[in-house]
């Protein structure tokens, strides 16, 4: 039985140095937490990192890594991990969650590349995912990816995150986008999808705006407000995983915190609906 209670969702952004920054330090808004990449402010001092400092005080910190690769031919980045694992104990981070993915080999890509669907990219995979867990010391949140083609596959997308998650005993951030994005683009029913996943394995959630270029071809930006079936799926994921936390996430054409804040009140209110219609 669904035990959902809009209390307890928790609801963050992402936090930006610049503008947005400067907004939430002087309006304080409702938020649960803030999530930031950890690449882009570890390695900062001075007044910006006292800022940062001061926020983290305020409010709990999701962090949302760039550069793991954890699915990459390269070595795993055993210095970078070292800094973040002192990082996150220092500043306290919730969590650390990743993608899904490789950014990288003997240089960053700076970009998400899909891993292949196969069972030998599952067991390299399970792999690197249990030493960075053993080095942290913590489970790793893996983040489902965006995909525009899946050459070789051997695998459904589904089974391919289904047996990385049961083999690396690992978390899932579920991106709610993503989902849509890639039911459109690969035509599967992401309901079902959604249906397949296993409840215990989802710890956090993602949910954005894309570009629709054609009836069947998304591209996702996290450039745009949230679209329409995207909130409804959102509500069938909470109906399915109960109130997980969930980060509105918007990476280019930033609008005003007051805007961003309205989405976060979808969310809200999404969350309010399905609690009272499991109760």
């Amino acid at each position: 039985m669904n035990t959902f209670s809009s209390s307890g969702l928790n609801v963050g952004i992402g936090l930006r140095r610049g503008s947005l920054m400067h907004e939430i330090e002087s309006t304080e808004p409702a938020l649960d937490f803030l999530e930031v990449a950890p690449e882009n402010w570890l390695r900062l001092g001075g007044a910006v990192q006292r800022r940062f400092a001061a926020l983290c005080e305020r409010y709990p910190l999701y962090l949302h890594g760039l550069s793991l690769s954890i699915g990459g031919p390269a070595p795993l980045d055993w210095g970078f991990l070292t800094q973040l694992r002192a990082w996150m104990a220092e500043r306290g981070a919730v969590l650390y969650s990743e993608h899904l993915s490789f950014c990288g080999d003997n240089a960053h890509l700076y970009d998400l590349m899909p891993i292949p669907f196969t069972e030998a990219a599952v067991a390299h995979v399970v792999e690197r995912i249990q030493q960075v867990q053993d080095f942290l010391g913590q489970r790793l949140t893996l983040e489902n990816v965006s995909y525009y083609t899946a050459p070789n596959a051997e695998l459904s997308e589904l089974e391919f995150i289904t047996a990385i998650l049961a083999q690396a005993d690992c978390h899932l951030l579920l991106d709610v986008n993503n989902v849509f994005v890639n039911s459109v683009n690969h035509h599967y029913d992401p309901i079902a999808f959604l249906d397949a996943l296993p409840v215990e394995r989802v710890r956090y959630l993602h949910v954005a705006g894309h570009l629709q270029l054609a009836p069947d071809l998304i591209v996702d930006t996290h450039g745009a407000p949230v679209s329409d079936p995207v909130w409804a799926l959102l509500a069938h994921t909470y109906q399915r995983f109960g109130a997980v936390p969930t980060l509105l996430e918007r990476d280019f054409e930033i609008p005003p915190l007051a805007e961003l804040m309205a989405e976060v009140g979808q969310i809200r209110a999404i969350g309010a609906r399905v609690a009272e219609a499991a109760a």
